[in-house]
């Protein structure tokens, strides 16, 4: 080969390699992979300084990294810098995961495995597929966790996880009675659960409940900025105040007052001899109650609470029509187990004779509510829902839908670019959308609730009144995927959070 060949070929190899390594960062950065997309970019950049597609996708990577988040960004450039790091691998999915990114997530849970973390592993992904309602996947990881050998490793915390997610998966399908045992199992050997952050300015207790009703304290304190130590109060032991640590603040999760009626006798008798600051302390969200809120929130100006009556089990062993005439509420009504969230069992009754035709499981106590009909002029139902950080409210979302029950995940909004404009107008500017006296009425609700954390979910009247759907502290919040259809909504939801963790700062004496 002649000198001008070898130097021809050497050029295109060059040209060749510069185009491969850019084609890797750019598909690593769309995939929204910046950390991983960092070196192949910036070895297309020193390959050919003048390549300024190359040039430009740097600057956006590096713009990426450093106005991402920065517990996010350190987990990802150490999982590109030391890639058999299997602990980091677990750290990061369960990074992803919080921030609703379960392709991510699996792809780290699954490295992870191949590092040899597998209870950690398959503990991650039962968790992971439970959260995308892939019962059968997450069945098979919680399993393949209780029957692998201990590690040594946190095995208490890996088999509690593994049957919740089991008890879960049953609840999901109806065997309710099975899920009782997998719970009961998952705490057999300890409720006492460490989660560290080793670069957390201080340690978070939160009690918690074993099933459904917590609020989601997983998004609000993200595991990769906050020191957990996560107690489930049914099965909490005196023996293991000791075993708390050194913990600066309370976090009471339990949010749903009747699921919190278990849990209440230990919360009390634990909470009587704590010295440290308590968030929503158990009499605050006792007065959520849905047969009490209406007393809770008397008198509000523009506000309408509609009348809800608590039905116990031995009244409707007698017969729900019978219990349901009793309450004295006109028609029509809605009917709901207590306890029961996202509408689940949640049935609206025209007449008396409707009555007859609801598949209602006996054993369990219901709440009765007078029905308003809030439909808009336009046909929609507008369910808004604003979030109460240390009583002051946020916007959170506005979920508009044909149906009477609506809700964000139901109403079929991704594809209506009308709907979506008129909810973040509505982020945007709350009081513009719902009016003056709306907005003064729910900043009264924030204050009346005496929460630390809670929210409202409502709708509007003909006349521009509140209507009460629920007020209390379960309220969801949690950030858009950014490839969503309502990743907009992020920047209206960020400051939520941030006031959450600033006030929790402050009350655990670090701000």
């Amino acid at each position: 080969m002649t000198a001008k060949a070898a130097a021809t070929s050497a050029q295109a190899k060059g040209a060749a390699d510069v185009s491969a390594r850019f084609e890797t960062a750019r598909a690593l950065y769309e995939a929204r992979r910046a950390a991983e997309a960092l070196i192949p970019a910036q070895q297309a950049v020193a390959m050919a300084p003048d390549h300024a597609d190359a040039v430009a996708l740097l600057d956006a990577i590096q713009t990426a990294l450093a106005t991402g988040d920065p517990a996010l960004v350190r987990l990802e450039l150490t999982a590109v810098l030391n890639p058999d790091d299997g602990a980091n691998q677990l750290a990061l999915g369960e990074a992803y995961a919080a921030l609703d990114r379960p392709h991510d997530a699996e792809r780290c849970c699954k490295r992870a495995l191949e590092l040899g973390r597998i209870r950690e592993a398959h503990a991650d992904l039962a968790e992971l597929y439970l959260s995308v309602d892939m019962l059968d996947a997450a069945d098979h990881h919680a399993h393949l966790v209780l029957s692998a050998p201990d590690e040594g490793r946190d095995d208490d915390t890996l088999v509690a996880i593994a049957c919740q997610t089991l008890a879960a998966t049953c609840a999901a399908r109806g065997e309710h009675g099975q899920a009782k045992l997998w719970l009961d199992k998952a705490y057999v050997r300890s409720s006492l659960y460490r989660q560290p952050c080793p670069d957390a300015a201080f340690t978070t207790l939160v009690l918690a409940t074993r099933g459904q009703g917590n609020i989601g304290y997983g998004a609000l304190m993200p595991r990769g900025g906050f020191d957990r130590t996560v107690w489930y109060m049914e099965h909490a032991r005196q023996d293991q105040f000791a075993e708390l640590g050194d913990y600066a603040v309370v976090l009471n999760a339990i949010g749903d007052p009747d699921i919190a009626q278990a849990s209440r006798p230990k919360v009390d008798a634990f909470l009587a001899g704590c010295t440290r600051p308590v968030l929503n302390p158990p009499d605050r969200v006792a007065a959520t109650f849905r047969h009490r809120i209406g007393e809770t929130l008397a008198g509000i100006p523009n506000l309408v609470a509609p009348k809800t009556v608590r039905l116990s089990a031995d009244d409707i062993a007698h017969g729900l029509r019978d219990a349901v005439s009793r309450a004295g509420l006109g028609w029509p009504i809605i009917v709901r187990p207590t306890g029961s969230h996202g509408g689940k069992g949640l049935v609206l009754i025209e007449d008396e004779a409707g009555l007859d035709a609801i598949p209602w499981e006996p054993g369990g106590d219901a709440y009765v509510t007078a029905f308003h009909d809030y439909r808009s002029p336009d046909g929609f139902y507008r369910k808004y829902r604003m979030i109460f950080v240390d009583r002051r409210p946020y916007a959170y979302h506005l979920a508009i839908g044909p149906h009477w029950m609506v809700h964000h995940q139901s109403a079929e909004m991704a594809t209506d670019p009308v709907r979506i404009a008129e909810e973040l107008a509505f982020l945007r500017d709350p009081e513009a959308a719902i009016g003056g006296r709306a907005m003064a009425a729910v900043g009264i609700i924030g204050a009346r609730l005496d929460l630390d954390y809670g929210g409202v979910d409502f709708g509007l009247t003909a006349d521009g009144q509140v209507l009460l759907f629920e007020a209390n502290a379960t309220m969801l919040t949690h950030l858009e995927p950014a490839d969503g259809p309502f990743s907009a909504k992020n920047p209206f939801i960020e400051p939520i959070l941030r006031a959450f963790q600033a006030h929790l700062t402050t009350r655990a004496g670090r701000g």
